[in-house]
């Protein structure tokens, strides 16, 4: 009787995969390094108000903060960050992702992790980044993700949402497309994610052309 080989470690969400199908099959575009996180990382009008908007949430701190950036990518972003704060540690699910990221950007306040973050436990910190991460996850995925949340002081979420009224958190496949074409979007103070904070504030929105959405920034504050 033959026995099935049992993959030993397995995830319970193939997201691994699809991350490493991205960046290897260049579906976000491609540039010189091999690694490209796609135009939302990339695009001026885009990438120049966040990282502002960021710095000044940073350094309104008497204290600089330690921030953990889940799914920091080709850390085009995180790169412009990383020196307003007191630690910053980035992390992505994508191994040769991060270990090319180590070798291009060295900080004495900078560190890489290799994670699932759904599955994984996260570094401690004061405040959680979490750039158009979600909206590619599972319900499942990020419900697991929601619940370490409650650790962390601040947490910032940008999403890619549909214009006007749309219907909360429909559930998708983890991958490379993200709730969009269900006219759907993450809100994690919605159900089934009912994330408890303090207080949120919306913290930038950027109107994408030819009816292509939006681009939101919401600072959570925890406790």
């Amino acid at each position: 009787m033959e026995h099935k080989k049992i993959r030993k470690n397995k995830a319970p969400w193939p997201t691994k995969d699809a991350m490493e199908q991205v960046y290897t099959n260049k579906l976000w575009g491609s540039n010189q390094s091999g690694f490209y996180s796609g135009d939302g990382s990339h695009q001026p009008e885009i990438v120049v108000p966040y990282v502002a908007v960021l710095i000044d949430f940073l350094t309104s701190f008497k204290k600089p903060l330690v921030v953990c950036d889940l799914g920091c990518g080709d850390f085009n972003i995180g790169k412009q960050l990383v020196q307003y704060t007191k630690k910053y540690e980035a992390v992505d699910i994508v191994s040769g992702l991060i270990a090319y990221n180590r070798k291009q950007f060295v900080a004495d306040n900078l560190q890489f992790y290799c994670l699932d973050i759904a599955v994984a436990a996260l570094p401690s910190g004061d405040c959680i980044i979490l750039r158009q991460v979600l909206q590619h996850l599972s319900n499942a995925e990020i419900k697991s993700v929601v619940q370490k949340l409650a650790n962390y002081k601040y947490v910032i979420i940008t999403e890619h949402l549909p214009n006007g009224d749309f219907t909360p958190n429909k559930d998708i496949i983890s991958g490379q497309g993200i709730r969009l074409k269900k006219q759907s979007g993450v809100n994690v103070l919605a159900p089934p994610f009912d994330f408890k904070v303090f207080k949120d504030t919306q913290l930038l929105s950027y109107t994408l052309e030819a009816n292509k959405g939006r681009i939101v920034t919401t600072l959570y504050q925890v406790f």
